[in-house]
């Protein structure tokens, strides 16, 4: 017995030392972080690259946490499903008292569920979005110099379950993290690095991380299918397109119209051909491949200064097409759709990221009760406007059966005219 015994104390004591020795080659103190405006501007850049205004007005996400604890966040209504063996607990985030409890799919009063689905929420979800919640309430900012290029050492105050944690955030070049370095209570070594490197699209227009791997014994944490998408906004935007008769837009082939009575429109939107008129120039533009442009002046065909007239005609398009079909454009690769209020009725943003003249603007459809687009309020940050108001009038059934619109007034009562509009097949 006194030989186990002490083959049981060589034991623990290699494993202290091993431990020890462990502990001391890979545990780092915190870093010091500057407070400061860079460390504001870093964060605000990080926050650009994330596209955080698409994660801010996202209704639903999903994920699985390490394939045992499964969510579907209503972010907007700040409920979420949480679910794991046999329990499902209908979360309420900002009102706990609400929260429903279900085992094995019967109603059951039990707090304890509640608190260890919140527990589990906090963490399971940093895993996710934390880099959308730099600018947290209870959040300090600061700048950390490592590999000599700036990082950002982020510390929470307060908040979630571990309030004293602080993680550095290592960026690209972009602005984009990929990867941190964490000093949190529940891991007794500091400075452990974990990835964030595999991103996935989604559907509300920003990226989510798939998987992280650990430093730390190369512990991987996959995040499961995730899903972000906006729900409400996709359906509000159907029916704009049902009212509007976008499925006959879609089989519709020319369409014909004019801008200002200044600029003349042919547009074969099955060969991707459209003639662009204005003053004695006339350009057969390609929109899928602009090489295989012509140019005529005077009805002569030539190529003098052909690139920048083809480049004239090709933003001419993009503008005053817009103007005509926007509405049927709702759903285009780039956009993004969100709900917000106008004068306490639910209206559609849209926003451009991709695609156009000038990405990044947007545009706020207000509908009708039959959800016909009256006006739509334009955000352009190259014009330096801001919800500028612009009518769509004059909507009528085309030839081909599709709705487009006649005419538009804007807010200082200038009339803008679509000219004689025609769209057939």
């Amino acid at each position: 017995m006194k030989k186990i015994l002490k083959a049981i104390g060589l034991i623990l004591a290699l494993l202290i030392i091993v431990g020890a020795i462990f502990y001391v080659a890979n545990n780092e103190s915190l870093p010091t972080g500057i407070k400061s405006e860079k460390a504001e501007a870093l964060a605000t850049k990080m926050m650009k690259a994330l596209n955080y205004e698409a994660y801010k007005n996202t209704e639903v996400l999903e994920w699985r946490f390490r394939g045992k604890h499964f969510y579907k966040w209503y972010k907007s209504e700040n409920i979420v499903e949480v679910s794991w063996d046999k329990n499902k607990v209908i979360l309420h985030t900002k009102q706990p008292e609400k929260s429903v409890v279900f085992v094995s799919d019967i109603n059951t009063e039990n707090q304890q569920l509640i608190q260890q689905a919140t527990n589990y929420f906090n963490n399971d979800s940093f895993w996710l979005v934390a880099p959308f919640k730099v600018f947290d309430t209870g959040v300090e900012r600061s700048i950390v110099k490592h590999n000599e290029k700036d990082a950002l050492l982020i510390t929470y105050t307060s908040g979630g379950s571990t309030p004293g944690d602080s993680y550095l955030w290592i960026l690209n070049e972009e602005g984009f993290p990929t990867s941190f370095k964490m000093w949190t209570s529940s891991i007794p070594i500091g400075g452990i690095e974990a990835s964030w490197s595999d991103w996935k699209t989604t559907a509300a227009g920003f990226q989510l991380p798939i998987k992280h791997k650990m430093s730390l014994f190369g512990v991987e944490l996959k995040m499961g299918d995730v899903k972000a998408s906006n729900p409400k906004a996709d359906a509000l935007a159907h029916k704009i397109l049902k009212t509007i008769k976008h499925e006959a837009y879609k089989k519709t082939r020319y369409i014909e119209w004019s801008f200002r009575g200044k600029r003349f429109f042919k547009w074969d939107k099955q060969k991707h051909i459209v003639e662009v008129s204005w003053d004695n120039n006339k350009v057969i533009l390609h929109t899928n491949n602009i090489e295989k442009s012509t140019v005529f002046i005077d009805e002569k065909e030539s190529t003098e200064n052909k690139n920048e007239i083809v480049k004239k005609a090709e933003a001419i398009f993009n503008n005053d097409n817009f103007w005509l079909v926007a509405p049927h454009k709702l759903f285009e690769n780039g956009i993004i759709r969100n709900i917000v209020n106008i004068d306490g009725k639910e209206a559609l943003k849209v926003k451009y990221t991709t695609g156009g003249s000038t990405p990044g603007d947007s545009y706020i459809w207000i509908v009708n009760d039959a959800f016909l687009p009256i006006q739509f309020l334009m955000t352009v940050p190259s014009m330096k406007m801001d919800q500028v108001p612009a009518t769509w009038d004059d909507w009528f059934t085309t030839e081909s059966g599709t709705l487009l619109p006649k005419n538009h007034t804007f807010s200082s009562g200038g009339k803008l005219s679509m000219g004689d509009v025609k769209a057939f097949n």
